[in-house]
């Protein structure tokens, strides 16, 4: 059974977000160019609309999101500039991000599937505001592929 409480997943759904974020961020000050370059940028406004949405509605509640470690971000940032380097082709790039998108939906999907979680309204609609975005995402990222 699950012990986690509407505050871990929505730390859990707010790093989900700030992950993408980061990824996006990383990505975009590599060469990348294009069309791609374009999807990226909108794709990072719709995660810092949703992040800033979790962190308003924490803030509310009087809870403090949790970053990101930081030698997550470093991982993060020296995986993404040594496989752009190798090869910074739009569908590299669209390859690379298409997987962590899934790797987003696969966790909200669990958070979503888990009945053991009792979550309130406001952590669920985070949840499946941000799922449904990253669904979008994936989709609109396959073209590029």
């Amino acid at each position: 059974m699950d012990k986690r409480t509407d505050n871990d997943i929505l730390n859990d759904v707010y790093q989900n977000a700030h992950i993408a974020l980061q990824s996006i961020s990383n990505v975009l000050e590599t060469d990348v160019k294009g069309e791609i370059r374009e999807e990226l940028k909108v794709e990072y406004d719709g995660y810092e609309k949703v992040m800033k949405e979790i962190e308003g509605y924490m803030k509310e509640k009087n809870l403090e999101p949790k970053d990101i470690n930081t030698m997550k971000k470093a991982m993060l940032k020296g995986s993404i500039k040594m496989k752009t380097f190798i090869n910074d082709e739009p569908e590299k790039i669209a390859d690379m991000m298409v997987k962590g998108t899934v790797m987003g939906i696969t966790e909200l999907m669990a958070i979503k599937n888990d009945k053991s979680l009792n979550l309130n309204d406001d952590t669920y609609q985070f949840v499946n505001e941000l799922l449904s975005l990253e669904e979008r995402y994936e989709e609109r990222l396959k073209k590029y592929l």
